[in-house]
């Protein structure tokens, strides 16, 4: 019974996800559709201005912070698979605005592996990094696994992020476009990894667990993402008071980590719109 149960919710995602597809076409405004315009831009800056470790209860978390220290505190969270250099042209630029810290992830990068490793795992090693450096009300602005934290992080933490900027970010693993789990399935079936496995069963975001967060938010993805356009707009219809766009002819990374400068432009956009703009 409960895989026929699974089937047919499978069944009306897809036809759900296929329709939003088409739907964005004639329709870009139900999706609040934009187009990132780079343009007038703050010289990068050149390097960072630390680059360590940090131990925590159970990772010993490497990060790299850009910028001059004091300014609001933005933390970057890469996506899966990803290191503190996947973001490294955003927070180039995020710098001339920001203290900017780009931490590892747990079993990523430089930072340890405990073994273990879900989206509420990482988000407590988030909230336990905020705590440890002191980070009062930071801005998160997370790319795919990282979108995903920064939602975990403030659904579980709610007074802790001053705002969160979610970029592709999809609410559980059957609003996945079909190509996408088949090759990560697949990927697995030859080299078996923890973060495929996560991927592939996480998250669970149900409405009640969405509308815990109080923090202002912004839920971007891309027209070409790897997950269909309406769970985007299911995550934002259920985070109250919640900002969204879906990005015309941007894909999954196309505006994150494969281009720092819309990156920027994204979230000064939204920042400023919101009055958190240095």
């Amino acid at each position: 019974m409960t895989a026929i149960v699974n089937l047919l919710l499978s069944i009306t995602v897809l036809l759900g996800g296929v329709r939003s597809q088409a739907e964005y076409i004639v329709k870009p405004e139900k999706y609040n559709a934009k187009t990132l315009i780079v343009a007038d831009l703050p010289a990068p800056a050149d390097a960072p201005t630390e680059d360590t470790f940090i131990e925590l209860s159970e990772v010993n978390m490497h990060y790299v912070v850009w910028g001059e220290p004091g300014r609001t505190p933005l933390i970057l969270v890469h996506g899966n698979g990803g290191t503190a250099n996947s973001l490294k042209e955003a927070a180039r630029y995020l710098a001339n605005d920001f203290t900017v810290y780009v931490p590892e992830s747990r079993c990523h990068g430089r930072s340890s592996d405990p073994g273990v490793i879900s989206y509420e795992l990482m988000a407590k090693d988030l909230m336990e990094f905020c705590e440890a450096l002191g980070l009062y009300k930071p801005v998160v602005m997370g790319h795919s696994d990282g979108a995903i934290n920064a939602i975990q992080l403030a659904s579980d933490y709610p007074d802790l992020p001053g705002a969160i900027i979610s970029c592709g970010a999809n609410s559980n693993p059957r609003t996945f476009k079909p190509y996408f789990p088949a090759g990560v399935q697949a990927k697995n079936a030859v080299q078996p990894d923890k973060l495929n496995d996560m991927m592939l069963t996480l998250p669970d975001f149900t409405e009640e667990y969405l509308s815990r967060v109080t923090c202002p938010a912004y839920i971007v993805s891309g027209q070409f993402d790897i997950m269909w356009n309406s769970d985007t707009l299911y995550i934002a219809k259920n985070i109250p008071g919640s900002d969204f766009t879906v990005l015309r002819n941007e894909d999954h990374s196309s505006y994150m980590s494969q281009n720092g400068k819309k990156a920027y432009v994204l979230a000064r956009n939204w920042l400023q719109e919101k009055g958190m703009w240095d």
